[in-house]
């Protein structure tokens, strides 16, 4: 990790939690106190983002979405805009999940057009890449990986982008790349949105996700162009999560 690069630890709760979940919520805030040495930020199932925020104003955890739609208003059942997510409070949405990628057939065009809306919300877009276990298998990681970057990417508010890596076979399934995979790769990455930015993609935060454990966290925010994690089960839990953060402030 870079010193101008602030660590970013994210969790991804995806269709988990409710409202007893403020238990964990409230023992994350806990653990990490006041005023981290890195950002922590927790993306709960919408329905939870306005109580969760609210409970999180003045503590050391941002709350985050999990998607949002690319118009500001209109006639859109079932979808959330970017304004409303941060008229209730979060700071920050995830945009082209791989399983949004998969489940709701979204392409890279759409994904750029919900990271624009975000970050003209005032929110922080965090747009995630990531190949299939064919795709790597076929020798086609990176070219899949810079595709999908390059058709996600907005074109202005380098400042407030982040890129997510997550190798779509390793979420959730408890195998993670080789060291040398996650290197290799993140530093393709770095070369392509210093391709898309300028010398601004220097400053672009390079989240890696995909079984980050709180066993595992160390070595991995170790790897050089990984500037923190998004982590899915394992933010479930406070004791988890609080392992996985304390492995990102180790590297501050």
């Amino acid at each position: 990790m870079s010193a101008a690069r602030r660590m970013m630890v994210a969790g991804n709760w995806k269709m988990n939690g409710n409202t007893a979940s403020m238990t964990e919520l409230q023992a994350m805030m806990d653990g990490v106190g006041d005023t981290p040495a890195v950002d922590v930020l927790i993306c709960p199932p919408f329905p939870l983002i306005g109580r969760f925020s609210g409970a999180s104003e003045g503590r050391g955890i941002g709350i985050g979405a999990q998607d949002c739609h690319f118009n500001k208003s209109g006639a859109h059942t079932g979808d959330v805009s970017a304004a409303l997510l941060a008229d209730v409070g979060a700071k920050a949405v995830i945009v082209g999940h791989s399983e949004r990628r998969a489940d709701h057939t979204e392409v890279d065009d759409l994904v750029q057009a919900k990271a624009q809306a975000a970050l003209d919300a005032g929110l922080t877009a965090i747009v995630c890449v990531g190949e299939t276990e064919a795709e790597r298998d076929a020798g086609e990681a990176e070219a899949v990986v810079l595709a999908q970057l390059s058709g996600s990417l907005p074109a202005s508010g380098v400042e407030h982008v982040v890129v997510a890596y997550e190798p779509v076979w390793a979420i959730g399934t408890g195998r993670v790349p080789s060291i040398e995979d996650i290197t290799t790769m993140h530093a393709a990455i770095r070369r392509a949105v210093v391709d898309h930015y300028g010398d601004a993609g220097n400053g672009v935060r390079l989240l890696y996700g995909g079984s980050v454990k709180p066993g595992n966290a160390a070595e991995i925010f170790a790897i050089e162009d990984v500037d923190g994690g998004l982590i899915g089960g394992a933010s479930l839990k406070a004791d988890d999560f609080l392992g996985i953060v304390n492995a990102g402030i180790a590297q501050v």
